[in-house]
């Protein structure tokens, strides 16, 4: 069936008014780009642009979606439940019960948050509810014409390859129109096969968040001045929650950032790596003075912190804050006897490497992993198995996610939020402060400069252009900013024993790499840049020259 048959059959079967009104608007070139593919499902999910087509975030996709899913669920368990939760963007209320309706319609039990809730907490229901999978409406920290849709595990980690794999080949089986069951919300909510989830479980995760302490009895003056801001996402009741029962009550929120607007009105891309987003929080803190800086994403997986330096407020990356973390949490357990016999960090593979050093440090081992949190999950789920769960002391990734306990199976911004705000108290109180503490770090394992740079491909063309790129990147390049290519690990191969990925890494002279990747939820190609110099002006220097370099190849 071409595109445009496609557009057709929604004009006569999708009945949904608003779809049917963006139908009659769209333009020939409009048709092709919502109507050319299915929004793709991977180990991510669905995400995509709101709207009506078979390439777009609306109810009949997410309808699809969930009956694909319903009808696996069904084969692998007995009783099958799920649990659902949803964050503050545009439609996630109603993807929420859609999908739902349509579990219920299915036979299958739901749990429902209530309300608006982060990404970790439908970790945390999944797990403690033993449920057989969840999902989650988020599409994190995109701009706002975006929505998706996660999918988790009965281990409340994001599913394998091997799960996506066959959860996409239900969906596949489907007729979009003819081949969903649609629930009625409202009756299977009185039936009781959707039920709401209760506060205590909220209150449970809050109390494994504040049971990550590794202060241990140690003093700290926890009267810090802390600007907070949830970007208008999910965060603003469980970080100030799990702050203020720690201690942690001088905290000012962002007004134009504190309540949940999926249009993302002040920050078009609510995201903490991202300068623009935190503009606000940097003019609240210069105004009061304050100490820390902190900003969660709307589905509050994700955290950024800024500190106040000489020169004004300084951003932190993914990569330093993660660096601090594992310092303190090692030097932590260590100074109180706390650390495991056989310790385990987790990372992913375009991770700062100098954090491999610090692990070695304190003699924990480093367990390098594919680019996404969920990698580090399934190497949570393998301890476990093993009996080795409480040997996990922290999985981070440079894009801005932490954990550093075990409740959960994804990264965590509350658990983030709390462990830096400790962190930060304990090295204040002691009259360090976190850049100088970097700066120690850099001073005793070398300088590292780690940066990412996304470049967008929008609709069909754009598509297959990224490819092209990739797929000329892979012939390989002989030096890169000047440096020699020593070697090309192409992960798509399906190296070191983790699952095929398309990504390439170019290990580069001198202790420098280049990571490939596209993203598997935006049409964007992601370049990651490590490099290692004598300092931070020469290390600056030789990433533009090898930025420029590659920035040739995606003409």
């Amino acid at each position: 069936m071409t595109y445009q048959q496609e557009y057709n059959r929604w004009l006569q079967l999708a009945t949904e008014p608003e779809i049917q009104t963006a139908l009659a608007a769209m333009s020939p070139a409009e048709i092709e780009d919502a109507f050319y593919r299915d929004l793709a499902f991977g180990t991510g999910g669905l995400r995509g642009v709101l709207g009506a087509g078979t390439n777009r975030m609306n109810v009949y996709t997410v309808a699809k979606a969930t009956q694909g899913l319903a009808n696996y669920i069904v084969r692998q368990f007995p009783s099958p439940s799920v649990a659902i939760g949803y964050d503050s963007r545009l439609k996630s209320d109603v993807f929420s019960k859609t999908a739902a309706a349509v579990f219920a319609a299915n036979g299958i039990s739901v749990h429902l948050y209530p309300e608006l809730m982060p990404t970790p907490c439908l970790s945390y229901a999944v797990r403690v509810l033993s449920c057989s999978a969840g999902i989650m409406i988020t599409a994190s920290h995109n701009p706002s014409k975006y929505n998706g849709y996660k999918v988790y595990g009965a281990d409340g980690c994001q599913i394998t390859t091997e799960a996506a794999s066959a959860i996409l080949a239900e969906i596949n089986a489907l007729d979009i129109f003819a081949d969903v069951k649609w629930g009625d919300f409202d009756a299977a909510l009185s039936s009781g096969l959707i039920r709401y989830i209760p506060e205590e479980v909220f209150t449970a995760f809050t109390e494994e968040v504040k049971r990550q302490s590794v202060l241990f009895g140690d003093e700290i003056n926890r009267d810090l001045a802390i600007v907070y801001s949830p970007l208008n996402g999910t965060g603003l009741k469980p970080v100030t929650r799990a702050l203020r029962e720690s201690g942690f009550t001088n905290i000012r929120i962002v007004p134009k950032q504190e309540e949940p607007d999926g249009t993302f009105p002040t920050c078009p891309y609510p995201n903490p790596e991202i300068r623009e987003a935190m503009e606000l929080g940097l003019r609240l803190c210069e105004e009061t003075g304050a100490d820390l800086l902190l900003a969660t994403d709307p589905d509050c997986d994700r955290c950024g912190i800024a500190v106040s330096a000489p020169e004004g407020y300084r951003l932190l990356t993914g990569n330093e804050v993660g660096l601090l973390l594992l310092d303190f949490v090692c030097a932590q357990r260590l100074k109180h006897g706390k650390m495991p016999l056989n310790p385990v960090f987790i990372k992913t593979i375009v991770t700062m490497d100098l954090a491999e050093k610090i692990a070695a440090h304190y003699g924990v081992e480093t367990v390098n992993v594919l680019t996404g949190f969920k990698f580090i999950g399934e190497v949570i789920g393998r301890l476990e198995k093993q009996g080795r769960e409480a040997d996990f002391i922290l999985g981070f990734e440079e894009s801005y996610g932490y954990l550093t306990g075990s409740y959960v199976r994804d990264k965590d911004a509350v658990n983030a939020a709390f462990m830096i705000c400790e962190m930060f108290a304990y090295y204040k109180t002691r009259g360090i402060s976190l850049l100088d503490k970097l700066n120690e770090l850099y001073q005793t394992f070398g300088y590292c400069k780690n940066t990412l740079h996304s470049y967008a491909f929008e609709g069909s063309a754009g598509f297959a252009k990224m490819q092209g790129i990739i797929a000329a990147f892979r012939e390989g390049m002989p030096t890169i900013g000047g440096l020699a290519v020593e070697k090309l690990l192409d992960y798509s191969l399906g190296l070191d024993g983790l699952p095929q990925s398309d990504v390439l890494k170019f290990l580069l002279s001198g202790g420098c790499s280049v990571v490939v990747r596209p993203s598997g939820t935006e049409p964007k190609l992601k370049l990651y840049i490590s490099v290692t110099a004598p300092d931070a002006a020469s290390a600056t220097t030789l990433e533009k020259q090898i930025v420029s370099e590659l920035e040739q190849k995606l003409v």
